[in-house]
């Protein structure tokens, strides 16, 4: 027979163990702290310079960043939601370095001091320490890459969308006064989200305010090396890959870049052959010629790399879905390219948590 346990509920004087102790050895956030202590210890210079000397101590940096990966990680809506959990949450507080008796930070002083992380161009600085990882481990490759932009929903509505200053347009208000009014980027404006542009990614689909987020990654096994966020217009993806071409680390051998049709212009596929970049774009034979010919479309790399570049769809579905940025609860592009960047280096982490145990 097996004897009734004892409900009774006490509250325990003193506790015994250590957040160390509560955590499983084989927990898959482990590794993902092992990577970001790493990374955060290379980068404590550059917080020293971005603190002063002398006065109140605010969060420390390292701890608002592993709290801001687990918003990532975790589907957190809001900030306010992420603190609530770390009131509780001993997984959380584990990861995040709180002991069990500390108290979670009020919301708005995290936030205040998040702002002070995006003066710093913290995101991108992490960003690298992470991409470094990946290079010492070897997970990455130094020939193949490839480029491509997706649309990011700003935090404005059509509502909030009027005509400029001067601009034309009546600007009638209130709900749904734009109807059959013709809006454009050069006449009107959200009072919202300034920066935010009316754009549509493909025929067929609705305009919305947007920003365009783009993310280079290597063939090998999909892991972002690069990313920007632009104004949402036509020529965006294209410049955008010109810039993060440009930015790819010292090249001793010639190196190919693939991407979709419409990457396929004059302009593009020159630009990347003056950095001696093989372009490996899918071409866009519908409505006129392609700039590659079978010189480069001959070749078995050519094909590997249409296959490889729809990689980074995964990096892409995981930002938005994952961490939440389908819609970008943020305004202004320096806060939205950040966290746009941030959670590509979460993304980052998984995947070389993934890699890693796959080869165990």
């Amino acid at each position: 027979m097996i004897m009734r346990g004892d409900d009774r509920q006490e509250a325990e004087l003193f506790l015994y163990g250590s957040l160390e102790e509560r955590v499983p050895g084989e927990h898959p956030l482990r590794p993902v702290r092992a990577m970001a202590d790493a990374a955060l210890e290379s980068m404590s210079k550059r917080f020293d310079e971005l603190y002063a000397k002398a006065g109140r101590p605010s969060i420390a940096p390292e701890k608002l960043l592993r709290a801001l990966l687990l918003q990532a990680l975790y589907s957190i809506r809001s900030e306010r939601m992420l603190v609530e959990q770390l009131e509780y949450n001993l997984l959380f507080r584990w990861f995040v370095g709180l002991g069990l008796s500390e108290p979670a930070w009020n919301h708005a002083v995290f936030s205040k001091n998040r702002e002070r992380l995006l003066e710093g161009d913290v995101a991108r600085e992490l960003f690298a320490c992470v991409v470094e990882q990946a290079r010492a481990l070897r997970l990455l490759s130094d020939e193949h890459f490839t480029v491509d932009g997706t649309l990011i929903e700003a935090w404005a509505s059509h509502k909030s969308f009027r005509p400029k200053e001067g601009g034309s347009g009546d600007g009638a208000q209130g709900e749904g006064g734009f109807r059959g009014q013709k809006r454009r980027n050069d006449t009107h404006q959200s009072t919202t989200d300034p920066e935010a542009k009316l754009y549509r990614k493909s025929h067929g689909q609705e305009s919305r305010l947007a920003y365009l987020g783009h993310v280079l990654i290597d063939n090998r096994h999909g892991l972002a090396m690069d990313t920007e966020l632009t104004e949402a217009h036509g020529r965006a993806e294209r410049d955008a890959a010109l810039v993060m071409a440009a930015r790819l680390p010292g090249r001793t051998r010639r190196v190919t870049l693939g991407a979709d049709k419409g990457y396929d212009t004059r302009e593009f596929v020159e630009g990347l052959r003056q950095w001696s970049i093989t372009p490996h774009v899918a071409q866009n034979i519908n409505r006129r010629r392609s700039r590659i010919d079978t010189r480069t479309t001959r070749h078995d790399g050519y094909r590997h790399s249409q296959k490889k570049r729809k990689l980074v769809e995964q990096v892409f579905g995981w930002i938005k879905t994952t961490a939440g940025f389908r819609k970008t609860k943020h305004r202004g592009r320096d806060r939205v390219g950040w966290m746009f960047t941030f959670a590509a280096t979460a993304y980052n982490m998984i995947r070389i948590r993934n890699l890693m145990e796959a080869t165990l």
